[in-house]
């Protein structure tokens, strides 16, 4: 018996922040997790520039609401789910991701939680626990499951190292470049035959 761990953002929705970046104009917060692998500066300066803009949850909320997934996707799982299990491992929160969870038919999410005051302003994020996705996949294995893994930032590469199989799924260049260990797939029907490639040697 195998679990399939997918990563979120990139993988099966756009980037939330992304999104937020272009629908307000504030520049700074396209920085993502494929431009760094330090994910508590990168938190740490998205919460100092919604402070900055004055930016409350419920206008993060209010984009994601008119968030798709990327095309394809809900099919691609869909399809994935009628023959493995599958868990969604993302460093997205909670409070962000019910919209695109819906439009996924409501997969298995682990991932973390923000913290907003009384006026609504996010002063805090509160990780589920450190390197949560390989801690996840580690997890998984103890309980006698082969795991795949699939993602697409630097803070995927400690999940798919730690899975019996890691796959990238459309990584920046360089990112693909510093872990050449990882097979690179560009579609949903690349990344299904390599699921079942990896799947076939378990």
């Amino acid at each position: 018996m195998h679990i399939v761990c997918l990563d979120l953002e990139g993988v099966l929705i756009p980037e939330i922040w992304i999104e937020v970046a272009e629908r307000t104009g504030i520049a700074a917060l396209q920085r993502t997790t494929r431009d760094g692998p330090d994910y508590d500066n990168l938190m740490q300066g998205r919460l100092a520039i919604l402070a900055q803009h004055k930016l409350r949850l419920a206008d993060i909320q209010a984009v994601i609401a008119g968030m798709a997934p990327m095309a394809g996707a809900r099919a691609f799982l869909d399809s994935l789910r009628t023959s493995r299990q599958v868990v969604i491992l993302s460093d997205t929160f909670y409070e962000f991701a019910a919209p695109m969870m819906a439009q996924l038919g409501w997969p298995t999410l682990f991932c973390h939680r923000l913290e907003a005051d009384a006026q609504g302003f996010v002063r805090a994020y509160h990780l589920r626990m450190p390197d949560q996705k390989r801690a996840a996949v580690e997890a998984f294995r103890a309980l006698n499951f082969k795991v795949i893994a699939a993602g697409d930032s630097f803070n995927d590469t400690s999940m798919l190292a730690a899975a019996d199989a890691g796959i990238f799924f459309r990584p920046p260049p360089e990112i693909a470049a510093r872990f050449p260990q990882f097979p690179v797939t560009q579609d949903y029907a690349a990344l299904a035959a390599a699921l079942d490639a990896a799947a076939a040697k378990l």
